[in-house]
């Protein structure tokens, strides 16, 4: 069989680019177009709809970087436009450049009276107009977004920051026309541009390939290219025999589910995202006005908020919509959040929030995790989504591993617990399909599963930046719906294909602990400050719940309810996956400062008059104990009065040493301020290797090969330098309760700052790290040896931790060289261990070596500081303190009690009294997370607890407070159990390892719990 492709289908594509594609508008009316620029942020329509418009042409340059400007557009379409084979439509051209969809200029149109029409993008540029004789009468708000990934070379750009990016115009108006719309001609580019693609992924010697192939060749020569309209029809009839062939029995299934990942914030700030939301959920509604079969899916409760508080009238249609079940919210959470960096209570509120707005506010219960683009995926979230009345879990991320390729695309996900959710792995490889077919061949073809099942889903529309589906991806889903040589399509719903998908496969390969991506890991230590607002926030919100309900229930103070509703949503907002992870433009980052700034004002507030309603009035010092543990003689969540340790602390300066002891660890700085040597005295053992240092400051190169502020690529180990050389190095606290030295060192422009520290009594080397950071495109680590044989690191993450291996046995092993870990990296051998904690590091790394004549040496390392060029070129630039501590004798329950350590430092307040716990566990692996009152204004308290060592544990919750009867719930707070009655010893409790359990306290009918 001869193969002619070569030369027919250019003659194709020829005549789609010379002669279909102009023809598909018959006629064109330039509209009458004036314009006013907004002088700063946006405004509300009623807004600019009132100011003074004037003239504008076509070829006018407009719109400043992140400016607004208002077309406003008039005229009429000509009343001779009445061929029924035709629709009149008003096409704007900003000026795209077509390259992408969300990466540039876009635009919404409303009536006059503010109705939102539909958006305006570089592929969705025509709004619907009335018919024959009908007045045109238009507002479009244009927004100037910059294009700051350029040509997606990653290079420095001023434009990710509005006091960088310039005041002149950046976009060119290309025109804004009333047209006629032929829609036979636009009918038959939708049915060669599938065809065409069939005949792509379609073997040579298949007879189908040549039967297309002949067709769309009939087709170019049926249609005169002299009048491509009046002849459209017949290149359609040449073409109907091929597309009405049905598929194959055995063809793959797609479950087409229409998409827009919409990023909270990336390259545009949060507040370009609202209006991102607006103009894809407009297109989306005009979609489905005509076309009964599509279905729309899209995630974020915070966007649907964000479309509830600026457009209300389209979050009405977008309700209405989501009641017939066309317009489906999926996801379950606030934001697609990062997995791996947001602590366990976060993780849990980003589904109590999440499935709290979507039952009140869009009466639906969301199934589905929906996290298409996030970097990983913890453990931890297998467990945390059936708790929150989730079922099932969707990722694309994974197929962007650099080094392993996952075995299954549909499997059961096993979390640390044993909990296990039903996960799907689209083999489509992407979320931003056109329903192409070249992307239905690679879902058949790479779909895992074959055999035992055939059912994939695929997302499509345009995504990142929004826009969303079109009305080519529909055509195309209508002409592949059952077309020989490709797989079938079907629009539905996320819930209908996994439904679909778990009937066909109940008993799926099973795949355990974390989805690590091989990629992105520089996301674990870019933009420190956002990581540092994140970690503190966190804990103040434990604080400031913990506290603000004892005092309801104490002292009758009114829960501030609406306030740390607020400081969560901004905090959940923010550990979105591409602001936490530290991959935005500068605006973004600077924002998330701002606000992390505003929720530690507020938080700060709240536990400041919980706590002196609390303490009462006097001028006793009382230390104040948010932690689960009780420290100094403070009990856990509560407060009293320290008692001093029994140990005292001393330094000794030995020639060019210093050394500092506390009765539980030795310590020796040497004269380049580095610890030669820490000795754990009651296991009478040294824990530097000789000739080794820790606390060693190592500076690598730091130049992936693409994604600046995302990867850190395995070659930086290459290319790095110790830091030995000293400023200064002084004794700065002489004991008895505290010894100190200081250490400064100058690193290229950056001056860094340590302080190593020993509490009397405590075993426990602290280090606090001062940086003024200077640097571009460096990776600042700090490394401890240790003098351990540990085969695995053991990091903590939400509610629980995991182990790694230390080795690089198996590719798997040697490609998860960079890893994420919450407060605290634990490494040790049978009877003795290390724990390395910290208070807002998430990026380690940790290696065992052999040593010369004997002897294995572990190291820790955190990665502190990195400088990269994009998005943000000033990322990182400035001051940060970053604190660690090197627990010394530490088993696994000794690290966690580290870990809230560090990130729970005591408080002292004045007051009249010490503070009983409101709640007390008298096991040390039940961990109290969370006190607080019920999420719905019952006064109910509810507290949160989890396994934390790793093992099985049976604890007794004891209770200082009024209740009537006790349940267990879910997340959201539903009852799973019928309530208990109140028992004189307290709740007893036996969970498995790493169980999350909810407790709720009903109070009773005289009880007042504020």
């Amino acid at each position: 069989m001869h193969d002619d492709s070569a030369l027919v289908l250019p003659r194709i594509a020829r005549f789609v680019r010379e002669r279909l594609t102009p023809a598909l508008y018959r006629e064109r009316v330039p509209a009458q177009l004036t314009a006013w620029t907004a002088p700063g942020e946006p405004v509300p329509f009623a807004d600019a709809v009132r100011q003074e418009f004037t003239p504008i042409a076509p070829g006018a340059p407009w719109g400043r970087p992140w400016g607004t400007v208002w077309f406003h557009v008039t005229g009429s379409v000509p009343a001779a436009w009445t061929d029924p084979a035709t629709r009149p439509e008003l096409v704007v051209d900003l000026g795209f450049t077509a390259v992408t969809a969300g990466f540039q200029a876009e635009g919404l149109a409303y009536t006059p009276d503010g109705v939102v029409v539909a958006a305006v993008e570089p592929f969705n540029a025509h709004v619907r107009l009335g018919g024959a004789g009908s007045a045109v009468d238009l507002y479009v708000e244009a927004a100037s977004n910059p294009q700051v990934a350029g040509t997606w070379e990653f290079g420095p750009t001023p434009l990710g920051d509005l006091q960088t990016a310039g005041t002149d115009p950046i976009c060119r108006l290309a025109g804004i026309d009333v047209a006629l719309l032929d829609v036979p001609v636009w009918e038959l580019a939708q049915d060669i541009w599938t065809l065409s693609g069939l005949v792509g992924e379609l073997p040579a010697d298949l007879p189908r390939r040549a039967e297309v192939l002949r067709a769309l060749e009939r087709a170019v020569d049926a249609v005169d290219p002299e009048d491509v309209s009046g002849t459209a029809e017949l290149g359609r009839a040449a073409l109907a025999g091929v597309l009405a062939s049905p598929a194959y029995p055995s063809a793959h299934r797609v479950h087409a589910v229409g998409h827009a990942h919409i990023d909270s914030a990336w390259l545009w700030p949060v507040r370009e995202t609202v209006r991102k939301v607006a103009r894809t959920f407009a297109n989306v509604l005009d979609l489905m006005d005509g076309d009964d079969e599509f279905v729309f899916a899209a995630s974020s409760a915070q966007q649907y908020a964000w479309l509830q508080e600026h457009q209300p009238e389209l979050f009405a249609r977008v309700k209405a919509r989501a009641a017939e079940g066309r317009f489906v919210p999926v996801g379950s959470m606030w934001v697609e959040s990062d997995t791996n960096m947001p602590g366990g209570e976060a993780l849990a509120r980003q589904f109590v929030a999440g499935k709290r707005f979507f039952r009140e506010q869009l009466g639906v219960d969301p199934q589905e995790v929906w996290l298409p683009d996030s970097f990983g995926y913890s453990a931890a979230l297998p467990q945390i989504i059936t708790a929150a009345g989730a079922r099932w879990f969707l990722t694309q991320k994974i197929s962007w591993n650099e080094t392993n390729v996952m075995p299954h695309h549909t499997f059961r996900w096993e979390g640390i617990d044993g909990t296990q959710v039903f996960t799907h792995f689209p083999p489509v490889d992407t979320y931003n399909a056109q329903l192409s077919a070249a992307e239905l061949a690679r879902a058949q073809r790479q779909y895992a599963e074959k055999g035992r099942a055939n059912t994939s889903l695929v997302p499509f529309g345009w995504g990142d930046g929004g826009g969303g589906p079109t009305r080519e991806m529909l055509a195309a889903a209508a002409r592949t719906r059952s077309l020989e040589g490709s797989p079938t399509v079907r629009m539905t719903t996320p819930a209908e294909f996994f439904a679909t998908a778990e009937a066909e496969y109940p008993s799926p390969p099973v795949w355990s602990g974390e989805l690590y991506l091989e990629f992105h890991r520089g996301t674990y230590t870019s933009q420190a400050r956002t990581k540092r607002g994140n970690r503190r926030s966190e804990h103040l919100l434990r604080e400031a719940e913990l506290w603000a309900a004892t005092a309801a229930v104490r002292a009758g103070v009114p829960y501030p309810a609406e306030t740390l509703e607020r400081c969560w949503h901004t905090v959940l907002l923010q550990q979105f996956h591409d602001i936490l992870p530290g991959t935005s433009i500068a605006w973004v980052h600077q924002e998330a400062e701002r606000n992390y700034a505003r929720v530690a004002a507020e938080l700060e507030d709240v536990i400041t008059r919980s706590l002196a309603a609390l303490a009462g009035a006097g001028d006793r010092e009382i230390a104040i104990n948010a932690g689960p543990y009780a420290r100094d003689g403070v009990p856990a969540l509560g407060g009293g009065t320290v008692v001093p340790p029994d140990a005292t602390a001393a330094v000794e300066e030995v020639g060019d040493e210093i050394v500092l002891a506390n009765g539980a660890v030795r310590v020796v700085v040497d004269g380049r301020g580095l610890l030669t040597s820490v000795r754990d005295i009651a296991a009478d053992r040294e824990l530097v290797p000789p000739g080794a240092a820790a606390n060693l400051l190592q500076l690598h190169r730091d130049t992936p090969v693409k994604w600046d502020a995302w990867d850190i690529d395995e070659h930086y180990r290459r290319h790095g330098r110790d830091l030995v050389d000293v400023a200064e190095l002084t004794v700065t606290e002489r004991g008895p309760e505290r010894v100190a030295v200081r250490i400064t060192r100058k690193a290229g422009a950056s001056t860094i700052m340590q302080v190593v520290s020993l509490r009397a009594g405590t075993p426990a080397v602290d280090v606090v790290t001062d940086v003024d950071w200077h640097e571009r495109q460096k990776l600042l680590k700090l490394a401890f040896p240790l003098d351990v044989h540990a085969d695995r690191a053991t990091s903590e993450i939400q509610f629980g931790h995991i182990h790694r291996p230390t080795h690089t046995n198996t590719s798997w092993d040697a490609a998860r060289f960079e890893t994420v870990a919450h407060r605290w990296v634990h490494v040790g051998e049978p009877g003795y261990g290390v724990a390395v904690a910290n208070d807002s590091t998430y990026g380690h790394d940790v290696g065992r070596s052999t040593r010369p004549g004997g002897g294995t040496t572990t190291t820790v390392r955190l990665s502190l500081l990195r400088a990269p060029l994009f998005p943000d070129p000033t990322a990182d630039q400035g001051e940060h303190r970053l604190a660690v501590s090197l627990r010394v004798g530490a088993t696994i329950a000794d690290a966690v009690a580290e870990g809230y350590r560090l990130n729970l430092p005591l408080r002292t307040v004045s007051g009249g009294s010490g503070i009983a716990p409101l709640v007390a566990v008298d096991h040390p692996a039940v961990v109290v997370e969370a006190v607080k009152l019920a999420e719905d204004g019952s006064g109910d308290v509810v507290v949160r607890l989890y396994e934390a060592h790793g093992g099985r544990a049976t604890a007794q919750v004891t209770t200082d407070f009024p209740y009537g009867s006790v349940v267990e719930t879910d997340l959201l707070e539903t009852p799973l159990t019928e309530p208990v009655a109140l028992a004189p010893d307290g709740t007893h409790l036996t969970v498995r390892p790493f169980q999350i359990v909810t407790l709720r306290y009903r109070r009773g009918a005289g009880d007042q719990l504020g």
